[in-house]
């Protein structure tokens, strides 16, 4: 007997020839490990639970993506549980996850600058915080959004480019700040941040505005997300405008539905979230394996996703 469980939990000294005769023979007669004594003599139930308030999906499937990739090696299962902006639903699918006894918590949303509508701070499981804002002291992670939008200037201006205007969000996002600054700092203050709402329609009438101001008109614009840069892209072309050989056009996200459908096809800049995801899900295994982990926000960066939009060959790796 504990011959056979050292062999199928990869424990012991024992002969590779002998581990793998166990486990044929387990695998002929069908055998499965109990999963519920397992977790009892490890104290351990090795799910994770992951909450979100993205209802619709768009930050947090990659997210999953990425802690499912880190954790599916090492035998956790994750859980997802939408809440929406309901903090009652957000209280009893944090009681559920209890109840089912998770190693613990992972917290993702749809913008960095807000909590999920439910207390997770005092809980008797770790928690960790992905693409959204974490309590004092936790562990968080998110993309860096200067970087990104650093990356797609510099882009712009590697590629010959001086008139850059920058069309984005609403100013009350923390990510559409940071972008912001981190484009005038690069670009410069000539060309005032134009902000505006997420949709295609605001980079279609940003266009208009644009265009019906005097003076001279921008050889290229970066734009806050996919959607805006798609609109903008469809009203420089009812104007008779050529992208990128009049006008180059950088989108943020790299939301493959908008950016690979866009005509060009949209150069962006992609957060990496499922990279994020995974980190997130290798720092909770550390936690719920009892390793030292320390708290604060960790940043990491973005990659710029070239495609035919801006013109220019692809940048180094």
């Amino acid at each position: 007997m504990s011959t056979a469980s050292k062999a199928l939990n990869n424990t012991g000294r024992m002969g590779d020839e002998t581990r793998e005769r166990v486990k044929r023979v387990a695998s002929e007669i069908g055998f499965r490990p109990n999963a519920l004594a397992r977790g009892l003599l490890s104290k351990r139930s090795f799910t994770i639970g992951l909450l979100t308030n993205d209802t619709y999906g768009r930050f947090t499937l990659p997210v999953m993506a990425g802690v499912s990739e880190a954790l599916v090696d090492h035998g956790v299962s994750v859980f997802l549980c939408a809440i929406e902006d309901d903090p009652a639903l957000g209280q009893i699918h944090v009681e559920a996850m209890l109840d089912k006894q998770v190693d613990g918590i992972i917290a993702t949303g749809k913008r960095l600058d807000r909590r999920l509508p439910v207390d997770l701070s005092n809980l008797p499981v770790p928690v960790v915080y992905a693409f959204t804002e974490g309590t004092p002291n936790s562990v968080t992670f998110r993309s860096d959004d200067a970087q990104g939008a650093r990356l797609a200037v510099e882009w712009l201006l590697k590629i010959g480019r001086r008139r850059i205007l920058h069309v984005t969000g609403p100013m009350e996002f923390f990510s559409v700040r940071e972008r912001a600054e981190a484009y005038s700092e690069v670009a410069g203050d000539a060309e005032p941040v134009m902000y505006g709402i997420w949709s295609e329609s605001w980079g279609h009438d940003a266009i208009e505005e644009i265009w019906q101001r005097p003076g001279e008109k921008p050889d290229a614009l970066f734009c806050g997300n996919d959607q805006i840069a798609r609109g903008a892209v469809d009203a420089l072309r009812e104007r008779g405008i050529k992208v990128p050989q009049d006008v180059s056009v950088i989108g943020f996200d790299n939301w493959e539905i908008v950016a690979a459908q866009t005509r060009p096809p949209l150069t962006t800049v992609d957060m990496e979230l499922k990279e994020l995801g995974r980190q997130a899900g290798l720092t909770m295994l550390a936690l719920a394996e009892g390793r030292p982990v320390e708290p604060g926000v960790r940043k990491l960066p973005c990659r710029l996703v070239v495609r035919q939009s801006c013109g220019g060959d692809k940048p180094g790796a």
